[in-house]
């Protein structure tokens, strides 16, 4: 059976820069959309060449905010998406949305150009932390936003961003119930942090405000955790939450580390070509990856071979994040070496005591506890 294969378009414009976010994502007076939707195009081919038919599970419009994206240039990018490659028989093909009013009015045109699913960036349901994120919606326009979503798709989800300065439980578990009683099939919940690069990086370290310390994020993680599982939306990803069968089948193939084409400035992709793992990414100046895309049929930089023991990490640090757990022989497949040589026994047994991991047989899964320190654990795990 061929592998299947997963598409991410980035869409690198946005109209304002919110000042926590550390995507590659760019504010332009004008956008010729015409040369955009060559440049996709064009790119979709040059990949179709390396990768050969492949069916397609997923495509998923990320940015930036792809909302901004001409309808025309999105039906062009299914339509030859699936020329190119042909889809599964059931394809989830997801659009990033800002609950602007003029983003709002476009989702019908979205949704017959091919799009099924729509990700709303509501990020809050208080007026005041709308403000601090720099959104330019206000409460009303996001419900409003969420409703329009749920009458036209099918599949919708929504984002908020909690752990924000002054918040406290009982505050976080008012919003939460409010955006419960919208009845989301799925919601991501994000904790705020803060990046690098960013304005919110240089006003934190100013002193200019405060976000809660790592107990009261700890609480608020727990907290954020029961009340998704008592909704019937239980965590089936670090920050996700789906009831059941309403999983994001996109972002699963990226915890699963199964092949994805980055198509974009700064997009990332993992390819596996001749039985070697590459890690693909693209410039992410825009008007440099145009240029590129123009001139030589790609804006990609040279492809870089993922070397086995990496694979295998990478796999593992993909893979804990999910509630489901992570079979330790995705690390065997992946490196071609026994599992026990890249993650020693001993280390596992000792995250199972210490209450991080739970192993039955030769599956971890990270436990509530394991997942708030990650990162900790896979670099505990890893030896690195």
């Amino acid at each position: 059976m061929t592998n299947p294969l997963a598409i991410y378009i980035h869409w690198p414009f946005c109209s304002h820069k919110c000042p926590y976010c550390d995507f590659n994502s760019h504010v332009r007076d004008h956008i010729d959309q015409a040369a955009w939707a060559r440049g996709y195009l064009q790119e979709l081919r040059y990949y179709r060449a390396l990768t050969g038919p492949r069916p397609i599970t997923s495509v998923f419009f990320g940015g930036g905010t792809p909302s901004l994206m001409n309808p025309s240039t999105t039906a062009a990018i299914i339509e030859s998406i699936g020329a190119l490659w042909g889809y599964d028989p059931d394809p989830e093909i997801t659009l990033e949305a800002n609950p602007t009013s003029v983003e709002t009015e476009k989702l019908r045109a979205f949704r017959a150009a091919g799009v099924n699913r729509v990700s709303v960036g509501i990020q809050s349901l208080k007026p005041d932390d709308l403000q601090f994120l720099g959104r330019q919606h206000d409460v009303a326009a996001g419900l409003r936003a969420i409703e329009t979503a749920a009458n036209i798709f099918d599949r919708y989800s929504f984002d908020l961003i909690y752990a924000r300065p002054g918040q406290t439980p009982d505050m976080w578990s008012t919003e939460l119930n409010a955006a419960l009683a919208l009845k989301p099939s799925h919601l991501s919940l994000y904790q705020l942090t803060i990046e690098e690069h960013t304005p919110f990086h240089t006003s934190y370290h100013r002193g200019d405000f405060a976000i809660p310390d790592e107990d009261v994020a700890s609480e608020l993680y727990t907290l954020t955790d029961d009340m998704m599982k008592a909704a019937g939306l239980p965590a089936y990803e670090v920050s996700n939450y789906a009831k059941p069968g309403q999983e994001s089948r996109h972002n699963l193939t990226y915890w699963r580390y199964g092949d994805y084409v980055g198509v974009g400035p700064g997009a990332h992709g993992r390819l596996t070509l001749g039985g070697i793992k590459y890690a693909t990414r693209a410039h992410r100046a825009p008007e440099i990856w145009l240029d590129r895309v123009n001139g030589a049929n790609n804006g990609a930089h040279p492809f870089t071979p993922v070397v086995s023991r990496d694979r295998a990490i990478e796999a593992l640090m993909m893979g804990l994040r999910l509630t489901s757990g992570f079979d330790l022989n995705k690390i065997t497949v992946e490196s071609g070496c026994d599992w026990r040589t890249i993650v020693l026994p001993e280390r596992i047994e000792t995250m199972v005591a210490s209450g991080d991991l739970i192993k039955e047989n030769d599956r971890i899964t990270a436990t509530l506890p394991g997942r708030l320190r990650l990162n900790k654990v896979i670099g505990y795990l890893a030896g690195v």
